[in-house]
């Protein structure tokens, strides 16, 4: 049995060295820093923010450069005025042209500002969706934090329960050796023994499976080597009616759908836009040289620069009907969009209830196994007395012993569920983000 126990002792030794605590505003901070979801939500903010920029709103106006030039050999004959012929063979004509040409327009019917509106709404939009990611990420970094956690209690109860175990076992053999007892009680002392022992090995791997995947909610950002803070702490929260008014402001599923509601109205007034016409301003400053050495050119070389500007107007006065479908599809849309937030209204209405009840009931039972505990534990100190006085037996004593670990173990697992139903809570009143970690 030593050989046993100095097995198990050096299978976890490595949870005997000092291990870093993680606490929750700790993990929250490096899932902010380091989690992938949330860095690619970061990088679609950036870029909603680049086409929301003046750059792509279409009022700058546009500037290009052209330049060119090409070289004509050919062969001509000619008759001049006095009836003399002149021929030229291999005549070069070099030409060379470079210009500058400025394009604005000036009115285009308002889709542009409209056009513009919308890639400002949008970039409001992405900051939504990136804090709908945070959110979500930061509900799941709590599930398996206080899995962590919950895995961490557990296996002290249950490392408690193994010392416990031991002394009976130490007992037993004592009592074994002075013919106080048979050595089924010895027998059974070390079969518990070695179930608590598997009990102890299952619940550490467990732990070690729950902190990789904690680790990877945090970006793979720290060692496998650390601890997790088990204290918790419960918000004050508000009064449900005053916590629904909070939900029916702030919800993130609602502040998108209006967002798009938003969106939608600039779409159809963008779309509208077409049935009134562009104008535009062009203007060039260009330099053009010819050069010839034919005998029968008027001049051999021609240069000349210049200036020019005009201004146009365009109206689509018919289309074959596009921008009328056009027109019509987009308030279609915007119908939709408010019966989707009529929709997410009463469902929202409904999740808010259920998240308050499940809150309200798992913290009710989570007090109960508080009390839970006290009574359990009453029961085998009393029941542990009476086994050391041979007033109870091994089977008692066992039964007390794993009715207190049950309880353990249950006021644990109610203890992190309240606490996760309470943070869901928070994430459908909007909330979240506002409460210290």
């Amino acid at each position: 049995m030593n050989t046993k126990f100095l097995y198990i002792l050096l299978l976890f030794s490595p949870f005997l060295k000092a291990q870093e605590l993680l606490t929750p505003s700790k993990a929250v901070s490096l899932a902010l820093e380091n989690n992938y979801g949330i860095k690619v939500a970061n990088s679609n903010v950036e870029i909603a923010n680049n086409n929301a920029d003046i750059l792509n709103s279409g009022y700058l106006p546009t500037l290009t450069g052209v330049a060119g030039g090409s070289i004509n050999k050919e062969n001509s004959e000619g008759q001049l005025a006095n009836g003399e012929i002149r021929v030229a063979n291999g005549a070069e004509t070099r030409n060379y042209n470079a210009s500058v040409n400025l394009n604005y327009t000036l009115f285009d019917g308002l889709g542009r500002m409209y056009d513009y509106k919308q890639l400002k709404q949008t970039r409001d939009l992405t900051e939504l969706q990136a804090r709908e990611t945070i959110e979500n990420t930061i509900i799941q970094l709590f599930a398996v934090y206080y899995s962590v956690a919950e895995l961490e209690e557990n296996t002290n109860a249950i490392k408690e329960t193994l010392q416990i175990s031991k002394e009976r076992l130490v007992r037993a053999q004592y009592q074994f050796d002075y013919g106080q007892s048979t050595k089924l009680e010895v027998l059974n002392a070390e079969v518990d023994i070695n179930n608590d022992s598997i009990s102890v090995m299952n619940s550490n791997q467990e732990l070690i499976n729950f902190k990789r995947d904690l680790n990877l909610v945090l970006g793979n950002s720290i060692t496998e080597n650390f601890n997790v803070d088990t204290t918790i702490n419960f918000n004050n929260l508000l009064d449900k009616a005053e916590l629904f008014n909070k939900a029916k402001t702030y919800n993130n599923s609602l502040l998108q759908i209006n967002k798009s509601i938003e969106i939608n109205k600039l779409t159809v007034k963008s779309e509208t836009s077409a049935y009134l016409p562009t104008i535009g301003l062009t203007g060039s400053y260009g330099w053009n040289e010819t050069t010839n050495n034919s005998p029968l050119a008027f001049a051999l070389q021609n240069t000349s620069t210049g200036v020019s500007g005009g201004l146009n107007l365009t109206w689509n006065l018919f289309d074959g009907g596009s921008t009328i479908t056009r027109v019509k599809n987009a308030k279609i849309n915007l119908d939709i969009q408010n019966i989707q937030k009529e929709e997410l209204l009463v469902t929202l209405q409904r999740d808010f209830n259920n998240a308050w009840d499940d809150y309200q009931n798992k913290l009710n039972i989570y007090h109960l196994q508080e009390a839970n505990i006290i009574t359990s534990q009453n029961n085998f100190d009393r029941t542990q007395e009476k086994f050391k006085l041979g007033q109870a037996t091994s089977i008692e004593f066992r039964q007390a012993q794993i009715n207190l670990l049950n309880a353990e173990l249950t006021r644990n697992s109610a203890k992190y569920d309240a606490k996760i139903a309470e943070l869901q809570l928070l994430q459908l009143s909007g909330e979240l983000l506002n409460v210290n970690f």
